[in-house]
């Protein structure tokens, strides 16, 4: 019995759970792009603020598909503090890092201007990862018990 409940544990973290992740990376990708070109009445927060929060959510779901173990807390905490020293860089202009910020691509990861207001944006993706991330772990954990009891009501049934 012992053996089983490891594979099942196993087979747990890497299948549902981290295709859910999955799937809100996908998602997640195209509403941070949108952040970035929406023309709608908010345009300067959408752009500067809530760009911020998707970025922090995405990252977050990212560490934890890789990393499916780690708490949410953890995640988000880790994600908040790289995020914060990324703004904090953006203080920063050696030459390396201005080719890098020149593309899309460096400016959408490591951005090109610092922002106070900024932080407090990260702050709420975070609380919001982190509840998220929380509530899929226990979804986790409530997928693996009622798989346990199936298990062990079929071995009764043998």
């Amino acid at each position: 019995m012992q053996k089983s409940k490891e594979c099942l544990e196993k087979r747990h973290w890497t299948g549902p759970y981290r295709r859910r992740l999955f799937l809100v990376i996908l998602i997640l990708i195209p509403v941070g792009l949108a952040t970035k070109w929406t023309s709608e009445p908010y345009t300067r927060w959408m752009n500067h603020h809530a760009g911020g929060v998707v970025y922090v959510l995405f990252w977050s779901a990212v560490v934890s598909w890789i990393w499916p173990r780690i708490s949410a807390f953890r995640v988000a905490l880790w994600v908040f503090l790289v995020t914060c020293a990324l703004e904090i860089l953006q203080l920063w202009h050696p030459p390396v890092l201005q080719t890098i910020r020149s593309t899309f691509v460096g400016r959408a990861l490591i951005g090109t201007h610092f922002s106070w207001p900024d932080f407090p944006h990260y702050a709420a993706g975070c609380v919001l990862a982190w509840w998220w991330i929380r509530r899929l772990q226990k979804n986790r954990l409530c997928d693996a018990k009622h798989r346990e009891t199936i298990e062990w009501r079929n071995s009764i049934k043998t």
